[in-house]
């Protein structure tokens, strides 16, 4: 995963997500955004590489934001950030460390990274729990900004219970690879859950002159969606 708000902070890919976490700010005028879960319909569409790339933005904006895998299958973001994954989100949950300082490392000004940790037998049930909820209301009182990387929606049901403890969701949704009953599906689980999507980062979009942008809908797939 390419962390090119950083290797690249004038590229055209960054100055589409400086575009995002406008929109995204936006989207939320109605309500104070401190905590935003980024996930997708299924493997493969960059949630991870969004959310990564997002959180340097926000950090960058002289926001104080902590970025957290909770994808505790499939974790990704210590190995885009170079750090250790012996203690993490998962450690804190399942009370295998007293300090949750150890499982939190400080990357890029003002952007603190807590990774997955190790993979526990019970993923749904500790992001479920009344521990996550502690978490991230303590976060959210010490840091402006707390952003979620999320499972993919429809394999598991992780994100569906995570989605109405955060107050803002982005659906990443990759050209070429999401299929739209996909998408559908994903959005219904997610206002099951009785999320706030606030809106979808569209993946890999192609301009005919160029490939690798993001784009952003503040609204998202509906049932008519059809076309």
């Amino acid at each position: 995963m390419k962390l090119t708000t950083i290797v690249e902070p004038t590229s055209v890919i960054t100055e589409q997500i400086k575009t995002i976490r406008t929109n995204i700010n936006f989207s939320a005028t109605e309500q104070n955004l401190r905590t935003l879960m980024i996930t997708s319909a299924m493997l493969g569409e960059g949630k991870s590489t969004v959310s990564s790339n997002l959180a340097v933005e926000y950090a960058n904006e002289g926001m104080k934001v902590l970025l957290v895998d909770a994808d505790l299958r499939r974790p990704t973001v210590h190995k885009t950030f170079g750090l250790s994954n012996r203690q993490g989100l998962s450690s804190w949950l399942a009370h295998q460390t007293s300090d949750i300082n150890d499982a939190i490392h400080q990357t890029v000004d003002n952007l603190f990274v807590m990774t997955s940790g190790p993979k526990p037998p019970n993923p749904a049930e500790l992001l479920g729990s009344k521990m996550m909820d502690e978490f991230l209301n303590s976060a959210t009182r010490k840091l402006d900004l707390v952003i979620v990387d999320a499972p993919p929606i429809l394999p598991v049901t992780d994100s569906q219970l995570l989605a109405n403890k955060v107050d803002g969701t982005v659906l990443v949704v990759r050209q070429n690879v999401a299929q739209k009953a996909a998408v559908r599906d994903a959005v219904s689980a997610l206002k099951r859950s009785h999320a706030h999507i606030l809106g979808a980062v569209l993946n890999d979009v192609s301009d005919g002159k160029h490939s690798g942008y993001y784009g952003y809908n503040n609204g998202y797939y509906s049932e008519q969606d059809d076309q």
